[in-house]
């Protein structure tokens, strides 16, 4: 938790009695359903957790955004980003019901109101969004086939709407045909050695009518 106030620490209190939260709920629902692997459910709040925040460093997000976090897992980055963001709405889909419980629970758990979770294929969901994050959930090309046409029109923010992906390594071959995408390295954000290879892309996308 230390970590998080080192690189956020404008919380409110109400804000840090959250995020303290989040460790005993995951652990408790972790293990019944493992949402998270064994050796990281103790680096929760590294690797989970900061790894999150780094997409509000790149674009925190005004009031009013709608967000929609594709292959959330246990909630990632969408459970962290809606405590950090309590006036931007979330919405949480993973194909895994399972999942989803957890994330319900856990969002329930810390008393967030500004998150709906369902089991949701990415084609299936209705609506338009400013942002549409995930982690990792899949190559670019395809993640852009899923939600391309899902883009709110009205921009109110520095960077365009469209996607930020939580990526790491080397990224050229999967972004060579996006030459709109930009690459933030998240060890310019935050320091711990698990960051050295990992990268928020924004990626502008169209709103299709």
């Amino acid at each position: 938790m230390d970590e998080i106030l080192k690189y956020f620490p404008n919380l409110s209190d109400e804000q840090i009695e959250q995020f303290t939260k989040l460790e005993a709920l995951y652990k408790d629902w972790n293990a019944k359903i493992n949402v998270i692997s064994r050796k990281d459910i103790d680096e929760l709040y590294v690797k989970h957790v900061l790894h999150s925040l780094a997409i509000a460093k790149v674009q925190p997000f005004e009031p009013g955004t709608y967000v929609l976090d594709v292959g959330t897992g246990g909630g990632f980055p969408g459970i962290p980003l809606a405590i950090l963001f309590p006036e931007t709405r979330f919405y949480l889909i993973d194909v895994i019901a399972k999942k989803i419980k957890v994330v319900q629970a856990v969002a329930e758990g810390v008393g967030l109101k500004n998150v709906k979770a369902e089991q949701l294929r990415a084609e299936n969901v209705k609506g338009d969004f400013d942002f549409i994050v995930s982690r990792a959930v899949t190559n670019m090309p395809d993640f852009v086939s899923w939600i391309k046409d899902k883009i709110k029109k009205q921009q109110k923010h520095e960077l365009k709407n469209g996607i930020l992906y939580l990526k790491g390594g080397d990224l050229t071959e999967e972004l060579k045909d996006f030459p709109k995408a930009t690459e933030y390295n998240i060890s310019d954000f935050f320091a711990p050695d698990f960051f050295e290879t990992k990268k928020v892309v924004h990626l502008p996308l169209k709103f299709k009518a």
